[in-house]
């Protein structure tokens, strides 16, 4: 009997244990944003753990970077490589997209899997680089030429790949919102139709040239091109200048059409492009908050235990909260949980309802700073010189605001000083001097301030000035003692020592709180901004690889000092004369991916891109299609929704950093008297820094600063997700959707096909 007993409670334990790693999977899920339907039995929750394990996410974005790289190995190459090894290197990739691809089908039910569309999407890439693969291996080897048609599908492996959910809303958004955006373009072209139409009747009888000599305006469809180029302001004024020579008249045409189409018609495109997608992008942010809110409802679910107490709410003790975050988060101290719970259950009772415990994965998601009181090591070591009167001198005017103030002017002096001939001994002379002023005011500092607490993480500017300062000087020694050897005549030291010092004016930004205010909203929309930078990516890949193959030769770089005759006309006969050829613009090219992907920025700038245009469709005008598309494609739809998304980011952001909203979490570090004083002499440097577990009890009446203190880090947002959970926050009310129903213990992704 009391073995059966001990049996028992072994598996009610094993019960318990198995319900704690769903919950903490919920959780983390949540935390992650993450929606994937996992199956949770208890082996496959292992296996999801595993699967999401930040390793295993490095190496998929490592594995496609490889997949992606392989562009600079393959015909045309920057660095040629033999097929065999870019086709192994190439295998390998695909191979570990198998592998993640069959360890995702472990950890979702086998119905599932098949009828997500991402993984139907891994699984046809595959498929079909794998036989183009096999067939262009086979053509090489009978010494027939072929195109490699998969490489455009590479790109989309970063789409479908479950990390990839961010960039997916990004396309469905656009996507949903394209009806729209064809609207809006539908009618900007019909401007531009009509107003070449116009053009055509007022000036095609009237026998006008181009400065080239070529008939002007006499052709109805090179009018629309040259009018749609004129929207983007490239062949301004060179495209009027014909008609305004022959007539001021028609200077009335052109102005007119300008105002239109490139000022009124582009900005009311920006704004309803914009808010088509903003429009479904808010839906998918409120699918995506009722998702977490859901996962947080089943976690609190498997935790609850019973009240006594005729109808009262069930709740989670703080025993079973603090297993649950040394789960979820097991990287954070044990007072750093205790603050949190303290957040949470603000009426002490030893337990939270589920109204609060659904906070716990915005709240895991503030970066909060633990920090430890410590005395300065010199104050150990030395105590008699470190406590003396003329040290405690030093220490004060070095925490003063006028020591910022002197080295302030001393940057600005030298910022004239790097303006002057490096050649002068007198300005060769002064660098040695600022460098010494410079190194001497980080040893003053980190005389003053507690070495750790100085070089802490989150301490960027002290690490920036640090490692500028101390690689400044290196550089300069090194320069200088290679000029003293003689026989010295290359630029690379110098021109490094060259940026570091102009790096060095940085540190002006940090000392001026309208810059440095600016300057950090920059830093903290950032991160979640390099979704449009995967984004724009896969859309250059794209057009880089099918640029490649179409306009691969037609235009050809000869290097500098070249007797070839063909480098006067690019390698391509047909470009005599022409101002491409003339203005040397050769390098821009679809022979490698390097350049074109360069050639592509600058299509994207669309300075000059009609001349880039124009050389590479000769002799057939078929090829306009392409750069016409990608135009569209990039500049209209994709940097429109880019520029204004940055702009509503910067303003939400702008406003959070100077208003005086302050999170649970902050007031409550406030109530326990254990926030971080930061010194008025910089408010980057902290004086009393900490970390080390104590009594969390309250510190009502307590004069004496506390050993353990706590900093909010930060509020920014690490991903996409939780700046437009904050952009939409006004928006995405879900006060109906409160979870008093209970949740299926799987649920599906939530559909974000319509809003």
């Amino acid at each position: 009997m009391p073995k059966a007993a001990e049996d028992a409670a072994e598996r009610s334990s094993e019960l318990s244990r198995d319900k704690l790693n769903l919950a903490a999977v919920f959780v983390s899920d949540a935390q992650y944003n993450r929606n994937i339907p996992f199956d949770s039995s208890p082996q496959a929750v292992r296996l999801y753990l595993l699967y999401n394990h930040s390793l295993l996410h490095v190496l998929v974005y490592v594995f496609i970077l490889v997949d992606l790289s392989l562009a600079l190995f393959e015909e045309p190459a920057v660095v040629s490589l033999p097929l065999w090894a870019t086709s192994a290197m190439e295998l390998v990739c695909l191979l570990a997209f198998t592998v993640r691809l069959v360890h995702f089908a472990k950890v979702i039910p086998r119905r599932t899997f098949f009828r997500d569309p991402k993984n139907l999407c891994i699984i046809i890439i595959i498929t079909l680089c794998l036989i183009d693969m096999v067939i262009y291996g086979a053509l090489y080897v009978s010494g027939h030429s072929s195109v490699r048609w998969s490489r455009v599908l590479r790109p989309l492996l970063l789409v479908n790949v479950t990390e990839g959910r961010q960039l997916r809303r990004a396309f469905r958004s656009i996507r949903n919102a394209l009806p729209q955006i064809l609207v809006v373009f539908c009618l900007f072209i019909f401007s531009v139709l009509m107003f070449s139409l116009m053009a055509l009747k007022l000036l095609g009888k009237r026998n006008l040239t181009t400065i080239e000599g070529a008939p002007y305006f006499r052709n109805y469809l090179e009018i629309v091109f040259d009018l749609y180029v004129l929207v983007t302001t490239a062949n301004s004024p060179d495209v009027m200048m014909p008609a305004y020579n022959y007539s001021s008249f028609f200077s009335i045409f052109f102005i007119l059409y300008i105002i239109i189409n490139t000022y009124t018609f582009m900005s009311v495109f920006l704004a309803v492009v914009y808010n088509n997608y903003k429009k479904y992008l808010k839906e998918e942010v409120r699918q995506l908050v009722k998702a977490k809110r859901q996962k947080l409802c089943r976690a609190f679910s498997l935790l609850q235990e019973p009240v006594e107490g005729a109808g009262r709410e069930p709740v989670v003790s703080q025993n079973r909260w603090t297993e649950l975050v040394k789960r979820v988060q097991p990287s954070i101290s044990s007072a750093h949980r205790e603050l949190l719970w303290n957040v949470l259950d603000h009426s002490n009772a030893g337990h939270i309802g589920k109204q609060a415990f659904v906070q716990v994965a915005d709240l895991l998601n503030i970066q909060v700073i633990t920090l430890k009181s410590r005395p300065h090591p010199l104050q150990l070591w030395i105590p008699a010189v470190y406590d003396c009167t003329a040290s405690a001198l030093v220490r004060r005017i070095v925490q003063h605001r006028v020591f910022v103030y002197v080295f302030d002017a001393i940057i600005l002096v030298n910022a004239v000083f790097i303006g002057l001939d490096e050649e002068d001994p007198l300005v060769s002379n002064a660098e040695w001097a600022f460098l010494t002023l410079y190194l001497l005011e980080i040893l003053l500092k980190l005389y003053t301030f507690e070495p750790r607490a100085f070089f802490a993480r989150h301490q960027f500017w002290n690490w920036f000035d640090t490692i500028i300062i101390v690689s400044a000087l290196l550089a300069t020694i090194i320069n200088a003692a290679l000029k003293s050897s003689g026989g010295y005549t290359s630029r690379q030291v110098l021109d490094i020592v060259f940026i570091l010092r102009v790096l060095r004016l940085i540190r002006v930004v940090d000392t001026i709180p309208s810059f440095r205010a600016i300057i950090s909203t920059l830093i903290k929309i950032g991160p979640p901004m390099l979704t449009f930078g995967q984004l724009i990516l896969v859309v250059y890949y794209i057009f880089a690889m099918v640029g490649m193959e179409l306009f691969k030769g037609k235009v050809q770089f000869f290097e500098p000092g070249s007797e070839d005759p063909a480098r006067e006309y690019c390698g391509n006969p047909l470009l005599k004369g022409s101002a491409f050829a003339r203005n040397n613009y050769c390098k821009n090219n679809f022979n490698d991916v390097v350049s074109s992907f360069i050639l592509l920025l600058e299509l994207t700038v669309v300075n000059q891109w009609h001349d880039i245009l124009h050389q590479h469709v000769q002799p057939t005008a078929v090829f306009l299609i392409f750069f016409v598309l990608f135009h569209i494609v990039m500049v209209i739809i994709i940097i429109n929704i880019f520029v204004a998304f940055i702009l509503e980011a910067f303003f939400v952001e702008y406003m959070v950093g100077k208003s005086d909203l302050q999170t649970s979490l902050e007031k409550k570090i406030e109530e326990l008297n254990l926030c971080v004083e930061q010194h008025p002499a910089d408010g980057t440097l902290v004086d009393a820094m900490e970390t080390q577990d104590n009594d969390m009890g309250s510190s009502e009446g307590v004069k004496a600063k506390p050993t353990l203190m706590f900093k909010i880090s930060s509020k920014r947002y690490r991903t996409m997700d939780g700046l437009l959970q904050r952009m939409f926050e006004t928006e995405t009310d879900l006060s109906a959707d409160d979870g008093n129903e209970e949740e299926p213990e799987n649920f599906s992704n939530p559909s974000f096909t319509t809003a």
